[in-house]
């Protein structure tokens, strides 16, 4: 998990235009027994905690939005910018991960799929064919509260625009998430710039 996370660049900087970035944290046995040194020991249970994202595995938005952006265009790490700048000729790939395009495709579907009938129902928008995923973290050790997460990309068919949308510390029967939050975005660009939905 460790070397996978790290490979699609989380704990990392995205080195994003913006100053004062810090990167989220991939968890592995020695983060565990340095954060925890009366329980050091690694078990099955860190490692089911840290494959769906939570436990000692933290990212940031952006990271989470590079991310989206990999799995939208195939497997190329990107740097974000905030500011265009039409002088810079560079190509914000950083580099491509060489993953077969076969494999990006079935996370493409899983993710349309999610629109469609799974979590993210709340995203499908007339007039747009978006693929998202959400996911939900607990937060606390009462468990009072959680992180509702949603990532995506837009149009499914040639992906141009990835997102990530957290809502922070929502009380855990919130039955408002992540998807909603996300969908009133959407119903504002179509409403307000709809050359996004092309």
């Amino acid at each position: 998990i460790e070397e996978y996370a790290k490979m699609f660049g989380f704990d990392s900087e995205t080195g994003i235009d913006l100053a004062g970035e810090v990167s989220g944290t991939v968890p592995n046995q020695e983060l565990k027994a340095k954060s925890n040194p009366d329980d050091p020991t690694w078990r099955i249970g860190d490692t089911y905690n840290a494959s769906i994202g939570q436990g000692y595995f933290h990212v940031t938005p952006i990271e989470m939005t590079v991310y989206s952006a990999v799995l939208a265009n195939g497997g190329k790490i990107i740097k974000p910018h905030l500011i265009r700048d039409d002088s810079d000729n560079n190509s914000p790939v950083v580099r491509d991960l060489g993953i077969p395009q076969n494999y990006f495709q079935v996370v493409h579907e899983g993710m349309r799929m999610g629109v469609m009938e799974g979590t993210a129902t709340a995203l499908n928008v007339w007039g747009m064919e978006v693929a998202a995923k959400t996911g939900t973290a607990e937060v606390g050790a009462a468990k009072k509260y959680v992180n509702s997460w949603v990532i995506g990309f837009w149009p499914y068919q040639n992906p141009k625009y990835a997102f990530a949308l957290v809502m922070e510390k929502g009380p855990y029967t919130n039955l408002v998430g992540a998807p909603a939050v996300m969908r009133q975005l959407f119903d504002w660009i179509s409403v307000n710039t709809p050359e996004y939905l092309k």
